[in-house]
């Protein structure tokens, strides 16, 4: 089991956030990476953390971590870009620094997980007034949209329905559909975990 942080409890909300952001830079060790970055997922469900995050560029960490090997730190950079994406300034910024093919990526994820906030995340960047953004609904976007949407998992089946009838034309899941009928290679889908036993 990994270690606590070695973060002095005294030094305040920035402090605190700013040690957990050092200590993932400097450690060698790929389990305190997962812990710390677990954490600061957890730290970006508080919207009081949004302008420290962004002071820390926790965002820029979170994107730059969809990139690892290690399917623990995607599920756990992609979670925190999710709770981060609530709000229009963390929103901005990821669609600025162009961090839709990165976000895009994690829907290929054999981690349940990490594919439920993908497709959440690109829900939040495709909210009103998020400004039009051609990536977040690209063909191959709506097609994988297409395929969970006929997922055995009701929590991705339902998310990609919600996500193909308020953010995607008509228009462009029929040219999906049929795009979809010439293809014979797909994004798999994610692992589930098989019901436990009682």
């Amino acid at each position: 089991m990994a270690q606590k942080p070695k973060v002095d409890p005294h030094v305040g909300r920035l402090g605190y956030l700013q040690a957990l952001v050092t200590e993932f830079q400097e450690t060698e060790s790929q389990d305190a990476k997962e812990q710390v970055l677990a954490n600061l997922a957890n730290f970006a469900y508080d919207p009081n953390n949004y302008q420290y995050l962004r002071q820390l560029q926790v965002l820029d960490l979170f994107l730059d971590s969809l990139s690892e090997e290690n399917e623990s730190l995607v599920e756990f950079a992609i979670g925190g870009l999710c709770n981060l994406c609530a709000d229009r300034a963390n929103q901005e910024h990821i669609l600025q620094v162009g961090g839709i093919p990165l976000i895009t990526s994690c829907l290929s994820s054999p981690n349940e997980e990490t594919v439920l906030s993908a497709v959440t995340t690109l829900m939040f960047l495709s909210s009103p007034g998020a400004g039009s953004h051609p990536e977040l609904t690209s063909l191959p976007v709506i097609q994988c949209m297409l395929r969970f949407s006929l997922s055995a998992n009701a929590r991705l089946r339902n998310l990609a329905q919600i996500f193909l009838e308020d953010f995607c034309s008509p228009t462009q899941v029929a040219e999906a559909r049929s795009w979809q009928a010439h293809s014979a290679l797909g994004i798999p889908l994610p692992r589930t975990e098989a019901p436990q036993q009682p």
